[in-house]
């Protein structure tokens, strides 16, 4: 969906994607609640859109179309989380020359409620990371990334959790392995834990002993890998954990055209999405629960910036 069309037809076409011809106003009772889940992931440094002549994406992408969007979907809807999936830094020399400093300002600006750590965000060492936190006004959050031994030990939670409209929104973050893609100098003492095994300790804590409504998992493991049937991934994921309602994924730069429905290890769906690299799409997730605990539907868009 193109820019200019997005607004005019958004509270339309978000009602009736996957809820069987029901009309905006069937969701207008007490009961039912509405939490609209925004993100990112692999922006790279991406702050201006692509040139007018660039063969791939022209126009495209940019900070600015990226936060007129969200500015107005909020206003549609004040129950919305705003999530990016990690590689945030290197890709543009903007990042070369502040060194973070503006996307994180740029995101704080846009009111990013959370984001997980890519290992691109190690590109200049953890230290360089800790030294930009200062400009960042939201959280990050790693389960299967140990950082004891480094400047991140607790300021890196596993996981964080929201509250929208009395709906406990549980948010965890997983990185990929480190080893061959981030030198050791720049993830010193980092351990990389294993996500599957993290992912089941963290979805009991935040179902059972959290009570969370909707479980999320922020990830920078990757979609799925053609070549490597046997590494982990969003896919294979999905499928040996239970009570995680969405997986917001990235590294692998996949464009999808909408999230992909999968089943859990109890045979529940659970979406999987992600929305390419450079800021060029926003992916959109809405979901309606009745009671706090039925996720009566879903419906899923992915925006062109």
């Amino acid at each position: 969906m193109k820019r200019r069309d997005f607004i005019h037809n958004t509270a339309v076409s978000s009602a009736f994607i996957g809820l069987g011809g029901l009309s905006l106003s069937s969701f207008n009772s007490a009961e039912t609640k509405h939490i609209t889940i925004l993100h990112t992931n692999d922006v790279h440094s991406y702050i201006d859109p692509f040139p007018a002549n660039h063969p791939k994406n022209p126009n495209m992408g940019g900070v600015a179309r990226r936060a007129a969007l969200i500015e107005a979907i909020r206003k549609e809807n004040s129950n919305v989380l705003l999530l990016d999936a990690g590689d945030i830094f290197q890709g543009t020399p903007y990042f070369n020359y502040y060194g973070g400093e503006l996307e994180f300002k740029l995101m704080s600006m846009m009111k990013y409620d959370l984001a997980t750590l890519g290992n691109h965000d190690f590109d200049n060492s953890i230290d360089g990371f800790y030294k930009q936190l200062p400009h960042a006004t939201f959280d990050f959050v790693s389960a299967n990334y140990d950082f004891k031994n480094t400047v991140l030990d607790g300021i890196v939670k596993p996981y964080k959790i929201f509250n929208k409209n009395g709906i406990k929104i549980g948010v965890f973050g997983l990185g990929v392995a480190l080893e061959g893609l981030v030198d050791k100098k720049n993830s010193k003492e980092t351990v990389y834990n294993d996500p599957v095994s993290v992912s089941q300790d963290l979805t009991r804590i935040l179902k059972q002993e959290q009570k969370c409504d909707l479980v999320i998992c922020l990830s920078h493991i990757g979609y799925k890998y053609k070549d490597e049937p046997n590494k982990i991934c969003d896919v294979t994921l999905a499928g040996l954990t239970k009570d995680i309602d969405l997986i917001i994924g990235g590294h692998t730069h996949t464009f999808l055209d909408k999230p992909t429905v999968l089943k859990n290890a109890d045979g529940k769906d659970v979406l999987v999405n992600q929305v390419g690299c450079y800021g060029i799409n926003l992916g959109r997730i809405d979901f309606y629960l009745e009671n706090n605990d039925a996720k009566t539907s879903k419906s899923q868009s992915i925006i062109v910036v």
